[in-house]
């Protein structure tokens, strides 16, 4: 009930309405009920947890070479003339912002598998390549995940050991079991023979992911006779291939050197699917540009494998985004604008390379008496170093060098006015 002084004020400013509000019940506090007090804390992203270490550290010597994204040799983001030119361009053409189709961008999708495939392609031509705009290589591959549980016969993906974090993630919440393969040998290094012995030994028609280029964590690819040994294996044993091709041009800075396993598995009659990541080549990290690739027996499969990439695709974020997309068909189908890109890729490719060779140099000249090779035989924005984690945290108390626990080295994260540094860093945990 109302208190006395309540009920006095509300007779004298509403006597009509004093007798209703007297009778009216007063309201008890309700115990709070909360629906995620048995939620976890959940364990920090290994990546991420680096670059929050990082920003917490208030050294000017800090470095950071955990993180997966390209810097200039100012350790500054970088922004490709190419994507700058193409966006004035995109501007001017003042265009809507509908929803794309649930496939994405059409003339993405287009350019995409050309730059993939490349241009005489004849599944490609022929109309047996299914393709759909995705949310960057991480998005093609959940999509795929989904779409292999559906549609085929295997419950099991297997994996290089190692690889990279996310795959075992995507897979599994895919509703896939995830095994692995032999692959780098310890030494900084690809062990061939484990890894072509295990291909091998696989049940025919097996599911089994490659990295296309610039494999992560290690760096380390096979050559180009292992990829045709590879390849030979399994149209031998008809496996089905996912490639995962996330650095196209920013390994080599060649994008048809980058892609040769891709399409020498394509004319040797293997079986392949991709996820294409345009993120790491053009720059474009948070536009989420990429795209899946299945390559089919004819036009009739196209289209039904198109029917079903559609539907897996609208519960899960019903269309993708269009500005990144635009961004790269504009660069892609534009000849001067093209040019500019193979220029620019190169230049990010060649100024990882010559980090890689710097660092190497220098810890030569401090007296280091480790073989440091494997830092310059491995390829694209990687590198598998070696040290152990507790090197890796002496780098990070005593160095304020931060890197992942198992030693990978972002050399995109490496500049000029650093690498001596990192060098004195390394060679001082390593003696």
């Amino acid at each position: 009930m109302l208190s006395r002084t309540a009920r006095l004020v509300a007779y004298r400013q509403f006597p009509r309405r004093a007798v209703a509000l007297a009778s009216v019940p007063r309201l008890r506090p309700v115990q709070a009920r909360f629906q995620w007090a048995g939620v976890p804390m959940g364990p920090p992203d290994p990546i991420l947890g680096v670059t929050v270490a990082f920003r917490k550290d208030t050294s000017d010597k800090k470095l950071n070479l955990g993180v997966g994204a390209y810097r200039d040799d100012n350790g500054q983001p970088f922004v490709l003339d190419c994507v700058r030119q193409a966006e004035e361009k995109i501007f001017k053409q003042k265009p809507n912002h509908e929803y794309a189709a649930i496939s994405g961008v059409p003339e993405f999708n287009t350019v995409a598998a050309k730059l993939l495939f490349g241009d005489d392609c004849a599944p490609l031509k022929a109309g047996r390549v299914a393709t759909v705009q995705s949310l960057s290589g991480t998005g093609a591959l959940r999509v795929l995940g989904e779409f292999l549980k559906k549609f085929t016969k295997n419950d099991t993906i297997y994996l290089p050991n190692p690889t990279w974090g996310t795959h075992k993630a995507i897979f599994n919440n895919s509703g896939l079991k995830t095994e692995s393969y032999k692959y780098y040998d310890g030494k900084g290094g690809l062990d061939f023979a484990g890894f072509k012995g295990d291909i091998a030994g696989l049940p025919d028609n097996s599911l089994i992911l490659f990295h296309a280029c610039a494999h992560n964590p290690t760096g380390v690819d096979p050559s180009i006779q292992q990829w045709k040994e590879l390849a030979k294996v399994c149209a031998e044993k008809k496996h089905l291939i996912l490639f995962d091709a996330a650095y196209q041009g920013f390994a080599s800075g060649d994008p048809a050197r980058d892609a040769f396993a891709v399409r020498h598995f394509l004319e040797q009659g293997v079986d392949i699917v991709v996820a294409q990541s345009f993120a790491k080549s053009f720059g474009l990290y948070g536009e989420r540009v990429g795209a899946l690739h299945i390559v089919t027996k004819d036009a009739e499969e196209t289209e039904r494998l198109m029917s079903q990439l559609l539907i897996t695709v609208r519960p899960m974020y019903s269309n993708p985004p269009i500005y990144g997309a635009r961004v790269v068909s504009t660069i892609l189908s534009d000849p001067e604008l093209s040019k500019l890109w193979h220029t620019e890729v190169k230049l990010m490719a060649d100024r990882i390379i010559n980090m890689r060779v710097q660092l190497v140099a220098n810890l030569k000249a401090l007296g280091s008496t480790r073989d440091w090779s494997h830092i310059t035989n491995q390829i694209g924005m990687f590198c598998y170093s070696g040290l152990t984690p507790e090197q890796v945290d002496r780098l990070r108390d005593e160095f304020h060098i931060y890197m992942t626990s198992n030693g990978r080295i972002s050399m995109a994260g490496v500049f000029s006015s650093k690498v001596a540094y990192l060098a004195q860093g390394i060679h001082a945990v390593t003696k």
